[in-house]
């Protein structure tokens, strides 16, 4: 995975983190942080097997608690929606979920590979569809799923039912940036923030 560590930094997004503190809320006082991405903040739960996650991005919120979003072995399990929670400084809503923990990708795991060829065969795709502009990363992933690196059956699958997802919420996909495909306690590879806002 490291070399596609820099993914973000392709975009000038690298270091783009949310700026606003953690919500003031019951649920989350006391709770360490262990993760920040640019729409989200996630804090451990004493158990060590879920998480509570702030989202501040709809694509995040729609992916994880719509009744129609992608499920199955490669997409979060989701226990709560404990709802709206306060605005990011962005204005927009912050919601409050409870999830499984899942952890960063090991860097000799099964799951490390998997993400690697993934990444690799979607970004191959991007750099020949960039002449779509906004439409590049829906059709790279359009076409990985018609030509896909050699990926178990159920990942092949899962990249099947987000992109449905993406068509259904007019969202864009980004399985290229770093924590958006992690792992479960079991190995198995999770899209787990796959998608944002165009």
């Amino acid at each position: 995975m490291a070399d596609m560590a820099f993914s973000r930094a392709r975009f000038g997004r690298a270091d783009i983190r949310l700026p606003d503190p953690v919500p003031a809320h019951p649920l989350l006082d006391g709770l360490p942080e262990i993760g920040r991405g640019e729409y989200s903040i996630v804090l451990a739960l004493p158990d060590g097997a879920r998480v509570r996650k702030v989202v501040s991005s709809p694509a995040d919120h729609f992916f994880l608690t719509a009744d129609d979003r992608p499920r199955g072995i490669h997409f979060p399990t989701v226990f709560a929606d404990h709802g709206v929670i306060g605005r990011a400084r962005s204005g927009a809503l912050m919601h409050l979920l409870e999830l499984e923990r899942l952890e960063p990708l090991a860097a000799h795991a099964e799951a490390a590979a998997q993400a690697e060829r993934l990444q690799t065969a979607y970004w191959q795709a991007c750099l020949g569809f960039a002449r779509l502009g906004a439409d590049m990363g829906r059709i790279a992933l359009f076409h990985l799923i018609e030509s896909p690196p050699p990926l178990p059956d159920t990942l092949i699958a899962a990249l099947c039912a987000l992109s449905d997802f993406i068509e259904a919420y007019q969202v864009r996909p980004d399985i290229l940036s770093e924590g958006n495909l992690m792992a479960r306690a079991d190995g198995t590879l999770v899209f787990s923030d796959p998608v944002f806002l165009g």
